[in-house]
């Protein structure tokens, strides 16, 4: 029953990263559209949560805190840790990555956000104790990232240096490892539902400032076009509120240093996705750099 639950756990793993490698085809739409990133990620999270609350309400054995429904944790600490959750893997995480597009370039970003799992490894090795790899596994972590990289350049070895962007997209990457991190000491005590309710909620809670600089929202009108409507239901119901249940339920089935590594997966199927939908070229480098994620991915995760 074990081995059955971490197989679906890598599964689940895995198609999450894919799915959230296609989340840059409907945020682009979005964007084109006259949404700022900042409303994207404000709409999707406030449809994700207000989802999951109704979810937790109707269904409360289920997908509740020990079986019913709760608004805040056991503890003041580990309410302080929901919050905390909620700002590194949802709005300082998404802030600092969309920020880092406009200063600098999407391969870039792509380089440097794809890079989490390394600094997941140095956070866990500097903060939790017992921490070690394998020979094979660190093989594996490395041919991962390298497959990871040659995927992201696909063929164009041009990269230039953006200070500013550079350190927003290295502040999400540290945001989403700091995420891994603190989901360690949640995970296993908390349902992933009740997780990611927190999460969306002190995400949504702690973006708000923004709107004090900038108080625009889109109009309601806008929001109806079909093809807006589709993308923004895809990124909350799917992206969101799926995603993340599921993700944060690997985590604690998996470990943080396990799954993280699955996010080599993303630029796979966002190059994919734009080959198909915005026409751009795929290369040898990118088959081979695929090959090599997936080689990585299986060496980094296998058993000491």
């Amino acid at each position: 029953m074990r081995r059955n639950t971490n197989i679906l756990a890598h599964v689940t793993a895995f198609v999450t990263a894919a799915v959230w490698g296609t989340t840059f085809i409907s945020t682009k739409v979005l964007i084109l559209n006259g949404i700022t990133p900042v409303q994207i990620f404000t709409l999707r999270f406030a449809l994700a949560y207000m989802l999951i609350v109704a979810l937790s309400l109707a269904f409360p054995s289920m997908v509740g805190h020990q079986g019913r429904f709760r608004w805040f944790a056991d503890s003041w600490m580990d309410e302080m840790l929901m919050l905390a959750l909620g700002v590194t893997g949802g709005s300082a995480y998404f802030f600092t990555e969309n920020e880092a597009l406009r200063f600098g370039t999407a391969t870039n970003v792509s380089l440097i956000v794809c890079s989490c799992p390394l600094f997941t490894t140095i956070l866990f090795r500097l903060f939790v104790k017992g921490t070690r790899l394998s020979t094979a596994q660190a093989i594996g972590a490395i041919l991962a990232f390298v497959g990871m990289v040659a995927v992201v350049l696909n063929g164009h070895f041009v990269l230039r240096l953006s200070p500013l962007g550079d350190s927003l997209a290295f502040c999400a990457c540290l945001c989403w490892a700091v995420y891994s991190l603190l989901m360690k000491y949640v995970a296993g005590r908390y349902s992933a539902f009740f997780i990611t309710r927190k999460v969306f909620f002190y995400g949504l809670l702690t973006i708000l400032p923004y709107y004090l600089y900038d108080p625009h929202v889109p109009d309601v009108s806008m929001l109806l076009n079909p093809t807006l409507l589709f993308n923004l239901l895809f990124l909350g119901i799917v992206a969101s509120l799926v995603c993340f249940v599921v993700w944060n339920w690997a985590l604690g089935q998996l470990g943080a240093m396990v799954v993280t590594n699955y996010v080599y997966v993303n630029p796979i199927t966002t190059i994919i996705f734009a080959a198909w939908i915005l026409n751009e070229k795929i290369t040898p480098y990118f088959i081979m750099g695929s090959l090599m994620i997936l080689v990585g991915l299986y060496l980094s995760n296998r058993k000491k």
